[in-house]
């Protein structure tokens, strides 16, 4: 922000654009995506209710916990397996490291964690523990020391990631190498696979960039990430990270190896990870008045088969022909059921798989069964479509694939609509007040950085440098 650095010749001084956001407050859900049993709603009203009723979640009695029920879990295995089966090409192997981590351990890393951070242990049933212990708030306290046992010569320094989704549900690699280079190499390439998740599983566009030294990762020399935008309430996420460590843990835990030459060196280190928030961000992205909007990608139910016969009609056929349907498209590949409840109308049944965001819905009904054809509805534009039961399958796959692109294509057309370039600071306050993504100017200075968020009150948020900069 040009202003606030005191300079206007950017160039001359070597400036980074830069992209800010709101980072507090949450403007209104657009009104035609907010009208809920007739009355406007605000964005995290509409949140809480769409990822609970379209069983999403459960909350728990614990303030703060809750439960992923079978439709998230099914978005979350179907990312896990794309990411394990990338990471393993690149020799990537999983191990499982306590949730408990000594006291002693954790004081090497006391120049990283706040103590509020730290829940401890303190007694076992009614007995009081000799020695407490804690719940670790990061993975470095409880894996380094291993790695100084295990790392020895530089052939050795294969990526050792520690996944931790039975306990957090968010996935995090751990790596080290002989030299630096090697490390950021890895780094993008990580990086990389996250851009993939986003933009090509969840259908939401991201940015990739470097966090400011005030953003960073706490003991990272340096920190990359993706940055997604929920255009409706202004706000940027931080979809996943990717940390450059240095040798900053290795020197604090003593983890070498020894080099080409015989020489014993410390180890350069990585850290990155993502978790479920991804699939938070895919809700807000792209949900509506209706509920979900699910990519078909990520979607455990990709179609839906609802029967709608008529009084005069044969009912059993109109079944039989669902179960057929499910049937052929399941044998093509495709995650498809049929909804053959009969205490149920087909009109809430419409209304339950829409909640729930399925992203075809395929009805079967008397003029259909004649026709030899099925008749089509998209969740992400209700677009209505007959297929020909003879090129169903085909058909079907090339419609969500439609929808896939589409969601991916309004939901960047919506992130770039958002952006405001600010050369000066009344430009960025004015975009800062209409919720806008901001591309600025940056002098890369921490302490302007604390001044941005002090004269907005905090509301402006540093996101990245993003790693491509505008011609001018």
């Amino acid at each position: 922000m040009v202003d606030t650095c005191g300079e206007t010749n950017f160039k001359a001084r070597g400036w980074w654009w830069r992209w800010w956001c709101g980072s507090v407050g949450c403007g209104p859900w657009e009104k035609d995506q907010c009208q809920s049993q007739g009355e406007e709603k605000n964005f995290e009203e509409w949140y809480s209710e769409v990822v609970v009723q379209s069983e999403m979640i459960e909350y728990h009695d614990i303030s703060g916990c809750y439960i992923l029920r079978p439709w998230t879990m099914a978005i979350w295995e179907t990312m896990q397996a794309f990411f394990d089966a990338e990471i393993k090409k690149m020799q990537v192997k999983n191990c499982y490291f306590p949730l408990f981590a000594s006291l002693t351990v954790l004081d090497k890393d006391k120049g990283h964690i706040e103590e509020s951070e730290v829940a401890r242990v303190t007694k076992s049933g009614e007995s009081k523990l000799q020695v407490p212990i804690a719940i670790r708030p990061r993975s470095e306290t409880i894996m380094y020391p291993s790695f100084s046992k295990w790392i020895r010569g530089h052939q050795s320094n294969n990526t050792t990631p520690l996944i931790r989704s039975l306990e957090f549900l968010w996935q995090e690699g751990a790596t080290a190498f002989a030299t630096k280079e090697e490390a950021d190499k890895e780094v993008l390439e990580i990086l990389e696979l996250y851009r993939r998740i986003y933009e090509e599983y969840l259908a939401v566009p991201v940015l990739k960039g470097t966090k400011s030294e005030g953003e960073k990762f706490a003991g990272a020399i340096y920190t990359t990430c993706v940055e997604a935008f929920v255009p409706n309430t202004g706000r940027g996420v931080t979809g996943a990270s990717a940390h450059c460590l240095g040798q900053n843990y290795a020197e604090m835990f003593d983890i070498t190896c020894e080099n080409e030459k015989g020489e014993t060196a410390m180890v350069w280190q990585n850290c990155w990870s993502y978790s479920t928030r991804a699939i938070g961000v895919m809700v807000m992205v792209h949900g509506d008045a209706k509920g979900l909007v699910l990519p078909p990608k990520v979607a455990s139910i990709q179609a839906i088969v609802i029967p709608r016969p008529s009084k005069d009609a044969d009912a059993q056929a109109i079944f039989d022909a669902c179960s057929k349907a499910v049937e052929e498209l399941s044998e093509a590949g495709l995650r498809v059921e049929a909804d053959l409840r009969d205490n149920y109308s087909p009109e809430w049944k419409n209304s339950h798989w829409e909640l729930k965001g399925v992203p075809l819905r395929i009805e079967m009904r008397p003029e259909d069964l004649k026709k030899k054809q099925v008749h089509c509805v998209r969740r992400d534009s209700s677009a209505k479509v007959n297929i020909p039961m003879v090129d169903m399958a085909k058909e079907v796959k090339d419609t969500l694939d439609k929808i896939q692109q589409n969601l991916f294509d309004v939901a960047k057309q919506k992130r770039d609509a958002s952006v405001a370039v600010a050369r000066t600071w009344d430009e960025s306050i004015v975009a800062l007040s209409e919720n806008r993504l901001i591309l600025a100017p940056w002098c890369d200075e921490q302490a302007v950085e604390e001044d941005v968020k002090a004269r907005t009150n905090s509301e402006a948020k540093s996101l990245c440098s993003t790693f491509e900069q505008p011609a001018s």
